[in-house]
């Protein structure tokens, strides 16, 4: 009899966890509190409680052919970065491909998930609902997924600074922003430098009369637009890069990044140097809204007085007429037992950001509740392919000592880079990431072997971006479709563009330097060998991935 699986919410990560507990052969009924799927990606006029919220004009940070589901890939004209509706649609294209609309139960709410009395045996839970109608029904599985995501409950820190009481302005949270229709023609503080905070104070500093953008750490600011106007994660997120950067030493590669980093403007001089390991902020307009005086960088607030607002170098501006606060949200889950939370500040302990290592069964398990400088939806996706297995029996968790350890040892490890220990807890590295679960499920890519049998493949997937299908070659799971759509990545990038074709021009002549000279007759070579042996190979598409090689070397230059 197949395993009864509650999946919690049905944004990204609840449609991707109801298609692998099909895959494992589960049987899942997701519990959706709205009446549609998107969770996150929905945008509503009027934000709701206990939901998530976005504003009109939000753009996604990763690019399509990064952030797809591994087995999916997103319609070649989809722009290389999309609208949150677009998002939304390719979610709905991917619920109708797989079917998994009618496990899905709308407008009803989880109120408690509790371990059974026989816990210690069965590992079944008993899940308590609430339907559109105030009725409660009690149900019982073998495992549940948290999938409600954790940008529902918005922390504003108001009450930390004295003279908030007699503020004459408005004061909201990024939660309830929508657009800066409200702020046209006013003065307005953003305080926080996330990638909300740096959206909203680019956008609010159209409509007002002036925008100040409070920061206690800075940031490193990158475009979405990398080398030859391609997708910055396309060209950045590689397994190449994460070998060779794990073979120089830190401070080479920190020295190198921020020399990259600062080529096009100075962080400091523009009041946004910071730690360079820390994450970044995407914002393509910000440098050059401060460079126009529309937006201006303050140092961390420290209080109000009156309508002004004080600051931590002593400076105060007055005649304020709002204050946004882009502060982050509570990783909290209000159904779960309250003894799972036994973290730093009463969050969740997780081996692997998944498992709670108190449990006897590993039976419950977090989605999505990590930070990462990469794409979120792949990262969740291979969480749920090896929750589904551990659950189904197929996978093995280790000893409880062992998780606790190795959650430890991480959070250390990322305390060097982040200092504030909730953040060192929830970091990952992307690709190691990625391949320590993918391991674990049996997918991990086998680069030296697709390079004997297959160097076509083997190469993109070495020098290339680390795009999802990489996660389908093999093992369970596997798809077809996934060596096809390696081969046709790039042009999918591309697709978008062909609106209005131009005649290729003949290249000119650059001078290089002694290194790039080097790197360019190696590679040329290695063409001559592969074509010699007559293995068959995209030249278009390889020598596009060793250009954002050379382009990344350059920069130690």
């Amino acid at each position: 009899m197949s395993q009864r699986v509650a999946v919690i919410g049905a944004g990204p990560s609840g449609l991707t966890s109801i298609k692998s507990c099909l895959d494992e052969g589960l049987k899942p009924t997701c519990f959706e509190s709205s009446d549609d799927i998107g969770g996150l990606w929905r945008f509503k006029e009027t934000p709701e409680p206990g939901r998530s919220s976005i504003y009109r004009s939000l753009v996604v940070n990763t690019s399509k052919e990064m952030m797809c589901f591994s087995d999916f890939p997103m319609p070649a004209d989809y722009p290389n970065y999309m609208l949150h509706s677009q998002l939304l649609q390719y979610f709905r294209l991917y619920a109708q491909h797989f079917d998994l609309l009618r496990h899905i139960t709308f407008q009803t709410s989880v109120l408690t998930v509790r371990q059974r009395p026989d816990f210690s045996r069965s590992g079944q839970w008993e899940v308590v609902t609430e339907n559109r109608e105030g009725q409660e029904q009690r149900h019982v599985f073998d495992g549940v997924l948290v999938c409600s995501g954790h940008y529902t409950q918005p922390v504003s820190p108001l009450d930390q600074f004295p003279g908030h009481e007699s503020f004459p302005g408005r004061c909201l949270h990024s939660w309830e922003y929508k657009d800066a229709e409200a702020f046209r023609g006013k003065r307005v503080v953003v305080v926080g430098i996330g990638n909300s905070g740096g959206d909203i104070a680019v956008e609010i500093s159209r409509a007002a009369e002036k925008t100040f953008l409070s920061t206690r750490k800075g940031a490193w600011v990158l475009a979405r637009m990398s080398s030859s106007g391609l997708p910055l994660d396309m060209t950045a997120i590689s397994r190449f890069t994460v070998l060779l950067t794990s073979m120089l030493p830190r401070a080479l590669v920190n020295w190198a990044a921020e020399r990259t980093l600062n080529h096009r403007y100075d962080h400091r001089l523009y009041g946004l140097h910071q730690h360079t390991e820390q994450k970044p902020l995407i914002n393509d307009d910000l440098p050059g809204r401060i460079l126009q005086g529309a937006v201006v960088l303050k140092p961390d607030l420290r209080g109000f007085q009156g309508s002004g607002l004080l600051f931590q170098d002593g400076t105060m501006e007055g005649d304020i007429d709002a204050v946004v606060f882009c502060t982050g949200y509570n990783g909290t889950f209000s159904f779960l037992p309250p003894s799972l939370c036994s973290g730093p500040q009463g969050d969740l302990n997780l081996y692997r950001r998944v498992f709670p290592p108190a449990l006897e069964r590993p039976t419950l398990a977090i989605m999505g509740l990590f930070q990462t400088k990469g794409p979120i939806f792949p990262a969740v996706e291979m969480q749920a392919r090896w929750v589904t297995r551990v659950i189904a029996g197929l996978t093995q968790l280790p000893p409880r000592k062992t998780m606790l350890s190795k959650i430890e040892t991480e959070t250390k490890r990322n305390m060097k880079s982040y200092l504030c220990p909730r953040q060192a807890a929830l970091h990952v590295d992307y690709i190691p990431y990625l391949d320590s679960l993918a391991e674990q499920v049996g997918v991990r890519p086998n680069i030296l072997g697709l390079l004997l049998r297959e160097p076509s493949v083997g190469l993109r997937v070495l020098l290339g971006p680390c795009t999802p299908y990489q996660y389908r070659l093999r093992g369970p799971g596997k798809w077809d479709g996934a060596r096809q759509a390696i081969l046709t990545q790039w042009e999918r990038v591309a697709q978008p563009f062909r609106t209005r074709l131009e005649p290729e021009p003949p290249r000119p002549l650059v001078l290089l330097s002694p290194l790039l000279i080097t790197l360019s007759v190696g590679a040329v070579m290695l063409a001559v060998v592969l074509s010699q042996c007559k293995l068959t190979l995209c030249l278009q598409d390889l020598l596009q991935d060793s250009t954002h090689l050379l382009d990344w070397l350059s920069a130690l230059l």
